[in-house]
């Protein structure tokens, strides 16, 4: 069974654990997706509960210093069970077939490999889009599976509009730890596009988003890294 090739972040405690299977914590990371996906109809319903899914989570300034400052989350799953999100703007600085030991098709193994998390730096996840996907599981046209076998054969089909990106680690949270996080203003939210996900300089996806929101948002972006540079 394949494995990712060491880790690319630490991992921060910021979700649950899990069973290690051959470098990929496969339970742990299906079932939080899973039970999250389950449980989102009767979420949505529950009193005081607002669903992320599908929404952008942007550091909005007082996470200075953290492993997600100036990121761009997607929330994937979401429920009062808890969720799962990956970063799209953190580079590994290594290509996926660099990372993962089984062979795969040129076109997937040849892509950079991103950061989703500090949480189970091994755990595979990856994001698909592509014109018409019936059963997409984080909106319309966008699913997130964490299978090998999936992705090898994605590699292997010739869809044209298909689109993939590959992370490793995610980032997680328990019942209540985003609500919470939500009402210290400690993220800004944007709905998704399928455009923000695939775009083409990730690097610059949190200036980019910042600038479409505009006002205070879009003076944020224009500021330095480091504040103390001001």
């Amino acid at each position: 069974m394949a494995g990712i090739r060491g880790g690319a972040a630490d991992d921060e405690k910021q979700g649950g654990g899990g069973d290690y299977q051959g470098g990929f914590h496969r339970r742990s990371i299906n079932g939080i997706a899973v039970r999250a996906s389950m449980l989102q109809t009767f979420s949505s319903m529950h009193d005081g509960f607002q669903s992320l899914q599908g929404k952008l989570l942007l550091d909005g300034g007082s996470i200075t210093g953290s492993f997600f400052n100036r990121t761009v989350v997607l929330i994937c799953q979401h429920s009062t069970d808890g969720a799962f999100g990956l970063v799209l703007n953190r580079g590994a600085e290594r290509t996926v077939g660099e990372a993962i030991t089984d062979e795969l098709p040129e076109r997937i193994g040849d892509q950079d490999l991103w950061v989703g998390g500090p949480v189970q730096p091994a755990a595979l996840s990856y994001l698909h889009s592509d014109e018409f996907l019936p059963d997409a599981n984080v909106c319309p046209n966008l699913n997130l599976d964490h299978s090998l076998e999936d992705l090898v054969e994605l590699g292997n089909s010739f869809s044209s509009t298909q689109r993939v990106r590959v992370f490793t680690g995610y980032s997680g949270w328990g019942p209540g730890q985003l609500e919470d996080e939500m009402e210290r203003k400690a993220w800004v939210t944007h709905t998704a596009t399928i455009e923000h996900v695939f775009e083409k300089s990730p690097e610059e996806l949190w200036r980019i988003i910042m600038r479409e929101m505009g006002g205070v948002n879009r003076l944020m972006s224009d500021a330095p890294d480091d504040l103390s540079w001001n």
